[in-house]
């Protein structure tokens, strides 16, 4: 064996580390945003991305919802019938469409916005918003090769939100 093959094995392990610490720093900043946002307005960050995405859009539907926010219609539509339960939002039939459901908001859900930490939508995902195109890109075939090497794998989760995790 060479002396380059151990040295850049120990380098492989240290940078391993360094980027782990990178994952924990996301993971960590992630969860101390929702713990702030379940503490100053009562709802989990999930629940306010759905409330603020309904408020830029009143009767918006369910699954354009979904879409939204990058999730499973299902899940949607239990966070929203959560939301409906607690009086932060009501459904009702669309006029030129009685099958569909419209959402809107209630006066008790304007008062848990106005008490919302920014940014509504989650700190991850306003970060990655800010990232180029070419950026998000190498971010996502990096990001693929990790996941490939997972020896485990939870396919579901990446239908729900990071908040739900």
């Amino acid at each position: 064996m060479t002396l380059a093959g151990p040295a850049q094995h120990t380098s492989s392990d240290a940078m391993a580390l360094i980027v782990l610490k990178q994952f924990r720093l996301i993971y960590g900043s992630v969860r101390q945003h929702f713990r702030e946002v379940e503490h100053n307005c009562g709802v989990s960050g999930s629940q306010l991305w759905l409330l603020h995405e309904i408020a830029r859009t009143p009767g918006v539907g369910v699954s354009e919802l979904a879409n939204r926010l990058s999730i499973h219609q299902s899940t949607c539509s239990q966070l929203v019938d959560k939301l409906e339960t607690r009086g932060l939002v009501t459904k009702q039939r669309k006029a030129e469409d009685q099958r569909r459901v419209g959402l809107q908001l209630t006066d008790s859900a304007a008062v848990v916005l106005g008490a919302a930490p920014g940014p509504v939508e989650g700190v991850l995902p306003e970060a990655l918003q800010g990232l180029t195109d070419e950026t998000l890109e190498q971010l996502h075939a990096s990001l693929a090769q990790v996941i490939a090497q997972l020896t485990s794998r939870d396919e579901r989760s990446a239908e729900r939100p990071l908040a739900d995790l």
